[in-house]
């Protein structure tokens, strides 16, 4: 499935209209679909109409119920694929206000249990120093200061045992020198300290590590519901089950070349002593 933004407000009323021309072209009711698939006939009739979003098994089971020629699965579970992503460009931001943008993001830190960064470039705001958040924020084209605020607020919630956090992070992210090396080394002390919280795993993977794929990108998943992946123009949300296992995996395979616990805390405090000298 090749990705384009401007067609995905377009995918989710064709993908509504496509399962609504197939059940009339089989001949059957709503009714006889909605119980051959094992939901509700007020579920079905809002994905007919556009209302709701069906998840890909909701889309499967519908095209086997009515024996959907291979071709039009095709093009339909590509549709609901589609439907199923959500991009949030940068520009967007920026004009409704970078602050309203960390407030959506602690609602999803809010509502999720178990959050996962995978961060191959920089350190993220819940990780970040009140001076590297100020540096992080230089590029921007309207004012931070909202946004600094709000970012350092996020960060307790790091300190909610009722959640567990994993930070995955290379040493490009780490090293980074996004501040100066006295601040950079105040930085990498930072993510130690936050090591050591009970509830929180973070591990880093140092430059040298044999790992035969490229961290390509910075993601974050939510539980299994949601996961976000950062480019430089914007972000793209995906929350189908499959886009979202399919991330999970590959922050598993980075998972398992990582240095984590002791072993973490001892290259990271090189990497800051590193600045300091």
């Amino acid at each position: 499935m090749t990705f384009d933004p401007g067609q995905l407000g377009r995918s989710k009323a064709d993908l509504a209209e496509q399962l609504r021309i197939l059940r009339k072209r089989a001949g059957r009711t709503q009714v006889w679909l909605a119980r051959r698939c094992n939901m509700s006939q007020t579920k079905l009739s809002n994905i007919e109409t556009g209302r709701a979003i069906p998840g890909l098994v909701d889309v499967e089971l519908i095209l086997r119920a009515l024996d959907a020629p291979p071709e039009f699965v095709a093009e339909v579970v590509s549709l609901a694929r589609l439907a199923n992503t959500e991009w949030q460009g940068k520009r967007a931001s920026w004009r409704r206000g970078l602050e309203k943008r960390q407030a959506e993001l602690a609602g999803l830190e809010a509502e999720a249990t178990t959050l996962r960064y995978f961060l191959p470039a920089m350190v993220t705001g819940l990780l970040a120093t009140p001076e590297y958040i100020r540096a992080s924020l230089g590029h921007s084209p309207v004012d931070p200061s909202k946004t600094v605020t709000r970012k350092l607020e996020r960060q307790a919630v790091l300190h909610d045992s009722t959640k567990r956090f994993t930070f995955l992070l290379t040493e490009q992210a780490v090293r980074w020198a996004v501040v100066p090396h006295a601040a950079m080394a105040v930085q990498i002390d930072h993510l130690i300290s936050i090591s050591r919280l009970p509830h929180v795993r973070m591990g880093v993977i140092p430059l040298g590590t044999v790992i035969g794929r490229g961290p390509l990108n910075t993601f974050t998943v939510y539980d299994r519901r949601l996961a976000t992946v950062e480019t430089f123009t914007g972000r793209i949300a995906f929350q189908d089950a499959r886009d979202i296992a399919e991330h999970l995996e590959v922050f598993a395979w980075y998972e398992d070349h990582a240095l984590t616990g002791d072993a973490c805390r001892a290259t990271l405090g090189e990497w800051a002593d590193h600045y300091r000298s």
